[in-house]
């Protein structure tokens, strides 16, 4: 069993929503598209930081966003 349980993340539903696309998004948040890519993915769990910047772009809350199982 992992240390830390997968976050459950809905960062791909509100991004759409809000029609952007990773770049859009990306931009807004001063980071990679790729990030955002491997963020949608789970391959990379974001920062405190980077979670707070993405709810606040997209005017969601971080547990919109990210949620433990």
């Amino acid at each position: 069993m992992p240390d830390h349980p997968e976050l459950m993340n809905a960062l791909t539903q509100y991004r759409k929503a809000a029609g952007l696309t990773q770049s859009d998004l990306a931009e807004r948040v001063s980071v990679s598209r790729k990030t955002i890519n491997t963020v949608e993915n789970g391959v990379f769990v974001p920062t405190t930081i980077l979670s707070l910047k993405l709810a606040k772009a997209l005017d969601v809350s971080v547990e919109d966003l990210f949620q433990l199982p």
